[in-house]
């Protein structure tokens, strides 16, 4: 029976446990799929599953790069990275909007040249494709089922994010099968290369948006502003806190560190300004557990 704390929350060593054995089955999974379809675009020449194909691709390296963000996420900063090493999830984001957006191009120029010309790569073999996606759709569904079971215990971002992405690769499967079905039973190929383009287009879109991201962060973009507006308002109502200012943000992975200067009553007790800074970083951090927060105090400017 795993140990939980007052709240009813698994332990630290327990939540660990539980990430890392979502974060392991989405590799797992990833990587069957990639096999199976391998085979069944081996079989099939369908686009459509080699659409699906390059999305199983995206899934394994994404899924990859979550569990390295959990992993790398329970260890402390080092003497060489004082400040964790949550970066290597923007230089792993970067090489996976390059690996789609070439794959998502592939795919496009391919999926045109085959409803340009018709004759080229006849479909084949359709009925055991079809059986290939069924089996990544049950899957898929139950790697979802667990994902979302651990994420509704621990709270972790990845998982849930993890989640989310494979709900959304459940349209390109369904997509093949049904290019698969109307190849096996009217011999309408056409099918197949539209449902690729659309698939391409698509990886198109989340390479841009992977890519967009992974840019931000690595260039020390802010944080999402909804998060600073939030932080901001907990500053501006903390008991003892007469005012804030250089409230900054950068993001580096998972992680969002924030820089604040609080403004205290200058005639307390340094023990006084240090319990009213460590209670409203501690309520930062219980508000959004992926911060690292720093607050520097001053003197309220009337007493200046």
């Amino acid at each position: 029976m795993a140990q939980k704390n007052g709240q009813g929350l698994p332990n630290v060593g327990e939540t660990l446990r539980l990430n890392l054995s979502a974060g392991a089955a989405s590799v797992l999974v990833a990587a069957v799929l990639v096999a199976l379809k391998l085979w069944a675009l081996g079989q099939t020449g369908a686009l459509s599953v080699a659409a699906s194909l390059a999305d199983s691709g995206m899934d394994a390296m994404v899924s990859l790069a979550g569990l390295m963000a959990i992993v790398y996420a329970a260890r402390p900063p080092d003497d060489d990275h004082h400040f964790g090493h949550t970066s290597i999830e923007d230089l792993t984001s970067l090489a996976q909007a390059l690996f789609i957006l070439l794959s998502g191009g592939v795919i496009a120029v391919l999926a045109i040249e085959r409803l340009l010309h018709p004759q080229i790569g006849a479909l084949a073999q359709e009925p055991r494709g079809i059986v290939v996606m069924v089996i990544s759709i049950v899957l898929t569904l139950g790697l979802v089922i667990w994902q979302r079971r651990v994420a509704a215990r621990t709270g972790n971002k990845v998982v849930r994010a993890d989640s989310l992405h494979y709900i959304g690769d459940l349209l390109p499967n369904l997509g093949a099968i049904l290019s698969l079905w109307a190849s096996a039973r009217f011999g309408v190929g056409q099918i197949d290369s539209v449902v690729a383009l659309v698939a391409a287009f698509v990886l198109v879109l989340g390479a841009l948006r992977i890519g967009k991201g992974a840019w931000d962060a690595l260039m020390d973009r802010q944080a999402d502003p909804a998060i600073i507006t939030a932080i901001a308002a907990l500053a501006a109502d903390w008991p003892g806190v007469r005012g804030y200012h250089d409230l900054k943000t950068r993001t580096a992975g998972s992680r969002v560190f924030v820089v604040l200067h609080i403004e205290l009553d200058g005639g307390q007790t340094l023990r006084e300004a240090h319990a009213t800074g460590a209670a409203l970083r501690a309520a930062i951090l219980q508000a959004y557990p992926q911060t690292d927060v720093v607050i520097h105090k001053d003197v309220a400017q009337n007493q200046a």
